[in-house]
């Protein structure tokens, strides 16, 4: 840019300030100023529920008894529960293995009784019937049916309060075929 440009541009931005410096001060300016008088001291919220009693409105006292607590976290409120549940040892090395970490390889379905082949990561096979201690939030093989397994767990929601939950590990497609 030459200076010609530069002066230009200076004087362009002058002009743009002074004429908002012009329209604030119009706009302040129009406004009537009205005096209020002096502040009267804030009342506590007590000077507030006396007053109001005295004037006969019902008023209305927070009573936090049976309640839940909103500023506690409930966060800490399940680490607290799983703490208090007691964790048994695993009996078998199936209770220390993760339900995801099983893969349904086999299913004998008989007359004295039904039998079903899971494989663990390291690709060792495991027999379970129904009753077998599985996983590590205390499944229990729920029923062994001709393409699937049902596993039974305990599960703990957001609440607190422990449920059932139903896993379902079906044989692979191209076994079942």
């Amino acid at each position: 840019m030459n200076r010609a440009q530069k002066a230009k541009n200076r004087a362009t931005i002058a002009v743009g300030l002074a004429s908002l410096m012009l329209g604030f001060l119009t706009v302040s300016m129009a406004e009537p100023v009205v005096f209020k008088g002096p502040r009267q001291p804030k009342k506590t919220a007590v000077e507030t529920i006396r007053r109001l009693d005295t004037e006969g409105e019902d008023t209305y006292v927070y009573n936090p008894k049976g309640k839940p607590d909103p500023f506690s976290s409930f966060i800490a409120r399940q680490e607290a529960f799983e703490r208090k549940r007691k964790k048994r040892k695993p009996r078998t090395f199936l209770e220390t293995l993760e339900l995801s970490q099983l893969e349904l390889i086999a299913i004998v379905i008989g007359p004295k009784g039904s039998w079903a082949m899971v494989r663990d990561s390291k690709g060792v096979g495991h027999v379970i019937k129904k009753g077998t201690a599985i996983g590590t939030n205390e499944g229990v093989v729920y029923k062994i049916l001709p393409d699937r397994v049902i596993i039974r767990e305990k599960h703990v929601d957001f609440r607190g309060r422990e449920i059932t939950k139903e896993i379902v590990k079906k044989l692979h497609a191209s076994i079942t075929k």
